[in-house]
């Protein structure tokens, strides 16, 4: 297992139209990844096993799990327990990190 990493040369994958994701680095129990997000589109309607807590870089999303509406702007944080039903809404282009616990492996490189 590597524990460090150099600015990843690692090209984002497309997972959704204007989507785009890149692991950054991985342990054991959690895996960070970045995410690039355009303006006008969504994350639909989704759930997984793994806790994910993440940072908004930078933009301005709608986020929304356990029945509310959340207005995420730069620099707010947010966590979804695991098993949660969550979307999102890119209202800017945007960048946010996630971490998920444990680790998605459909998500490793």
């Amino acid at each position: 297992m590597q524990n460090t990493y150099k600015a990843s040369t690692q090209k984002y994958i497309e997972v959704l139209d204007g989507i785009e994701r890149k692991t950054l680095v991985f342990g054991e129990h959690t895996l960070f990844v970045e995410f690039k997000l355009a303006a006008g589109k969504t994350v639909p309607l989704h759930s997984h096993p793994e806790e994910q807590a993440g940072y908004l870089v930078s933009g301005h999303i709608l986020l929304f799990f356990g029945g509310k509406q959340y207005d995420i702007k730069q620099g707010d944080a947010w966590a979804i327990p695991g098993g949660t039903s969550h979307s999102s809404k890119m209202l800017e282009d945007s960048v946010a990190v996630e971490v998920f616990s444990p680790v998605r492996k459909e998500y490793l490189p």
